[in-house]
């Protein structure tokens, strides 16, 4: 080997030293150095546009950074799979889309973010009730709530014009529409399948009826009752007259190729399918409407899907990571965002609701009310573990496909409550409860 001699030592190290002087004299990294990234994991949203802004955003906020950021999304119904995946190995995105209950089933895997949430609340008016619920865990704040969906109903008004009807106020009114609307040739559509929308269209219906699924303790299962009776009742009597056995094979798109198809007379959906019309100047956009959810006897109740962003604790970018959540939260990128998504992005803080777009076109107008009787999954009781496993293993949806399809009503409540307690009780022994 060649040996080196002192002279040279000390004209290669002066070299150097000089060399990392002028890197941090020009604030950027050698050339050779592999640049930081930021990765974030997101749904395939049903309105295209909204993730073209989203990655824009991200764009934007990497140069500002100096960092790179990469949006990566999937189907929604993969997410669950993903970030159970993503836990388990302790490694994937640094960020990943959330919803429902998740903070709460992630909640030892997810970074606290409550020093996010007390600045964004106090610049933007304040956190909605059902969207803090969603993410304050007895731990923390284990997401930041990111936007709600409403979930209104939309209908055909010349199907309704054809039939002589109004649209309908209540569930016993729609059950009355629609059993006259199928036999015009124009059936409505609620999932009762794997899907999101199977579960949200449950949700609200067992509470307009009084129905529950667990007692405000959380630990209590309720299913079984009167009202969850009734509401059996009611769905069966709902798919018999109303609509067509394809609703228990839909997926999350299925109720929206049917309204848009011109076959379909009314759906309980979000407002995607009205945005898809527009997007691609459909005729049938014209004749497609919104109106508020029904009510039931215990009065008007909804349960519009909420998603957040959660930091895993593996990340190595979690500070990184809230800077670029509060550049999303900057107005003119979430009003940038409302508006790339056509008024289907709802945000959490109260003050970012005053949005133009819900104002100036009368089919959005009813859209932002709906957070006025919006409720968390599982309520009366808070969010739990628990309650994000019966959502994403379709206990409720199953109850009603098992009764529509000729198990007697109580059997099938029956089944329900076992799959419910099975899940309460596995997520309290894990917990040490």
């Amino acid at each position: 080997m060649q040996r080196t001699s002192r002279r040279h030592f000390v004209r290669v190290a002066s070299g150097a030293t000089a060399g990392m002087a002028t890197w941090l004299a020009l604030g950027r990294a050698p050339a050779f150095a592999q640049k930081r990234e930021l990765t974030f994991l997101s749904w395939n949203h049903f309105v295209p546009a909204s993730d073209d802004e989203l990655r824009k955003q991200a764009e934007a906020f990497g140069k500002q950074a100096g960092v790179t950021v990469r949006v990566d999304t999937i189907a929604h119904l993969q997410i669950p799979a993903k970030r159970a995946a993503e836990a388990q190995a302790q490694s994937g995105h640094d960020m990943i889309l959330t919803g429902g209950a998740d903070p709460f089933l992630f909640e030892k895997q997810h970074a606290d973010v409550g020093d996010l949430i007390d600045e964004l609340g106090k610049k933007y008016g304040g956190w909605y009730p059902f969207a803090r619920e969603g993410s304050l865990t007895a731990s923390g704040w284990k997401a930041v709530p990111w936007f709600w969906v409403s979930f209104p109903a939309t209908y055909n008004m010349t199907h309704f014009k054809k039939a002589g009807l109004e649209y309908p106020k209540t569930w016993d009114e729609l059950l009355h529409h629609g059993k006259i609307l199928k036999k015009q040739g124009n059936p409505v559509g609620i999932a009762i399948s794997h899907c999101a929308d199977a579960n949200t269209t449950f949700w609200s219906v067992l509470w307009c009826y009084g129905g529950k699924v667990l007692e405000p303790d959380g630990k209590t299962v309720a299913l079984k009752s009167d009202q969850t009776e009734r509401v059996i009742e009611w769905y069966k009597e709902l798919y018999r007259d109303a609509m067509e056995p394809e609703v228990l094979s839909w997926d999350d798109a299925g109720n929206n190729r049917c309204i848009l198809a011109g076959k379909c007379s009314w759906i309980h959906n979000p407002i995607s399918p009205y945005a898809a019309a527009l997007a691609k100047s459909m005729p049938i956009a014209d004749e497609i409407n919104h109106h508020p959810s029904p009510a039931g006897p215990a009065g008007t109740h909804s349960a519009p899907p909420i998603n957040g962003i959660g930091i895993w604790k593996f990340s190595k970018n979690v500070d990184l990571a809230k800077d670029f959540i509060r550049f999303l939260f900057q107005k003119d990128n979430y009003d940038a965002w409302i508006t790339a998504s056509n008024a289907f992005n709802h945000p959490p803080l109260k003050h970012l609701a005053d949005h133009p777009i819900w104002s100036k076109n009368p089919k959005l107008a009813m859209l932002p009310k709906e957070a006025e009787y919006a409720h968390e999954r599982g309520w009366p009781a808070k969010p739990s573990a628990a309650v994000q496993l019966i959502q994403v293993n379709y206990v409720l949806p199953d109850m009603v496909a098992k009764a529509v399809n000729g198990m007697p009503t109580k059997r099938a409540i029956d089944w329900a409550q076992e799959q419910v307690r099975l899940a309460v009780q596995g997520k309290l022994k894990e917990a040490g409860a």
